[in-house]
């Protein structure tokens, strides 16, 4: 017995060993409005940030902004399509998705949907679809990938949040209401799986093990989830901080990071499909609840501001938000 538990001593230890991950600067973007999600074009090194009703630009090899792309009030999300050289834009407050082109960052169409509220948006390359998840209408707007028009609307029955591919016909989307994940056949273009996620609650972000075929979902009530993404069984919670609606899966590292809006990331090793561990918590700031990664550099880039005092909470706005101080937004880079 002895020697059996020195044996798992040295098995489990390097599994568990803290990672370095650490914040190494900032990158300071003009602008005092909102954020949401931001997309890393792999092809060119270049990350989209949402801003309140425009998306920066930044190359990454210089981490400056390089363009602004105008007219995306309320945008959300950014799907990055290279091999059509197109991003699809949200635009929550026009209800409508803004196609630039990828190099020039010039419109090429802004196509209105009756969908109200687009929030997170996929492109599918497998099937060439762009999915649009519609916060308000509980649904999914499907477009053409290479004509940019409508195809369907897919009824959701609750509220879309994050989605994730296989890459092999079908679609994952939280569904932050229900607590679940709703599967969608990108053929048929309907749900065909709805699978409860609990003790997850409120599921935002969402991340995909192609290889393992789990999916991570970071929820409300602190706990990232583990699904089998072939059965919709959970497999496994982890704790993770307050806050969160950002989740990325780097698998080369076998790491799952969870940007936490109270000020944290929580990265997760992969031991293999069904064993995890929380193996550093690093702190970042107050509002850094969304991040996305560079595949190439294994670089993290995290959105946020600084914020003033919040106003006293009232009978018609008893949750009040802090405002946002100006000139203080930026993109914190962590590796």
């Amino acid at each position: 017995m002895k020697y059996l538990s020195v044996l798992l001593f040295f098995v489990f230890v390097p599994f568990l060993k803290a990672q370095n991950i650490k914040l190494s600067k900032e990158i300071k973007v003009e602008g005092n409005m909102g954020w949401d999600y931001l997309s890393v074009d792999e092809a060119s090194q270049r990350l989209f940030v949402s801003h309140g009703n425009v998306v920066n630009v930044i190359d990454l090899k210089t981490e400056k902004v390089i363009a602004t792309i105008p007219d995306t009030k309320g945008v959300h999300g950014i799907a990055i399509a290279n091999d059509l050289n197109k991003a699809f834009i949200t635009d929550g407050a026009d209800n409508a998705v803004t196609v630039i082109n990828l190099n020039t960052f010039e419109l090429i169409e802004k196509v209105a949907i009756q969908g109200i509220k687009p929030d997170a948006v996929l492109y599918d390359k497998f099937s060439n679809k762009v999915f649009v998840f519609n916060a308000k209408t509980n649904d999914a707007t499907v477009l053409d990938a290479v004509t940019n028009k409508v195809i369907k609307t897919i009824p959701l029955e609750g509220k879309p949040e994050f989605s994730a591919t296989n890459a092999k016909g079908l679609v994952y989307v939280n569904i932050e209401d229900k607590n679940q994940i709703k599967v969608i056949n990108t053929d048929k273009l309907e749900v065909i799986h709805s699978w409860d996620i609990s003790p997850g609650d409120e599921p935002s972000g969402l991340a995909f093990d192609s290889v393992n075929k789990r999916l991570f979902s970071v929820c409300g009530n602190s706990i990232l989830v583990v699904t089998n993404a072939e059965t919709g069984k959970v497999v496994t919670t982890l704790p993770i901080g307050e806050g969160s609606d950002g989740v990325f899966f780097d698998d080369k590292r076998k790491l799952v990071f969870s940007s936490n809006g109270s000020g944290n990331l929580t990265v997760i090793k992969q031991k293999d499909k069904d064993q995890y561990a929380v193996v550093q918590t690093v702190q970042t700031a107050k509002g850094a609840r969304t991040l996305t990664m560079s595949k190439a550099t294994g670089t993290l880039y995290l959105p946020t501001a600084s914020f003033g005092k919040a106003p006293a909470a009232t009978n018609d706005n008893p949750n009040p938000r802090a405002s946002i101080t100006p000139d203080s937004f930026k993109i914190l880079v962590l590796n």
